[in-house]
C-alpha cells in the first residue's frame, strides 16, 4: 500500500521546525531530506527515521522496525500529531549524518 500524498504533506509540515524538509517520491513511497540531508522515509503512511548513535542516545525507547522488507531497522515515529520529539530527532539525526559524511570526506 502506497502512502497518501496528504499524509506526506502533513508530516513534512510537522517537521518544518527541524529545517527545510522535503519529500521526494521514491519507488512508490517517499524519501525525506532536511537541509539536503536524506534522513528518513514514509512508507505505508508511517514515518521512519534513520538510526544514529546520537539518536539512540537521545531517544533510547523509540520503537524500531524496517520500513520495508529487506531494509535495516529505522526509528518508527508513531505520533506525528505532536511534532516536538520528531523535530528534535530529525535535527539530531541530520547533524549526525552530516558529521559522519564530513569525516568520510576527510579520509
Amino acid at each position: 500500500m502506497a502512502s497518501h500524498s496528504d499524509y506526506v504533506e502533513y508530516v513534512v509540515e510537522q517537521l518544518r521546525g527541524a529545517g527545510s524538509v522535503r519529500a521526494r517520491k521514491m519507488f512508490g513511497e517517499y524519501g525525506l531530506s532536511c537541509d539536503g540531508t536524506f534522513f528518513g522515509v514514509i512508507c505505508d503512511d508511517q514515518l521512519f527515521i534513520k538510526i544514529t548513535p546520537q539518536g539512540e542516545a537521545a531517544f533510547p525507547d523509540l520503537p524500531k522496525a524496517p520500513s520495508h522488507e529487506g531494509a535495516s531497522d529505522s526509528f518508527v515515529i508513531e505520533d506525528v500529531d505532536d511534532p516536538t520529539m520528531a523535530v528534535e530527532l530529525t535535527r539530531i539525526t541530520c547533524e549526525a549524518l552530516r558529521k559522519a559524511a564530513s569525516q568520510k570526506r576527510r579520509k
